[in-house]
């Protein structure tokens, strides 16, 4: 498994939660309702590019 370096801007993360959707065994939202990274996912996953291109204000930068 070769992790790819995954972030979520918490400034700019709406919560409208795509990420989760496309991407459910990486992405998750927090109690904040804002996305995440799960502890100790893989994110060299295809899915990781998905939900970055898909989230409607860039907030994922892999």
């Amino acid at each position: 498994m070769v992790s790819t370096m995954v972030e979520v801007d918490k400034e700019k993360c709406i919560g409208c939660g795509s990420c989760v959707a496309l991407c459910p065994d990486v992405f998750e939202l927090g109690s904040d309702g804002k996305a995440q990274v799960k502890e100790g996912a893989d994110t060299s996953k295809e899915c990781v590019k998905e939900a970055a291109e898909a989230c409607p204000v860039e907030a994922i930068k892999v």
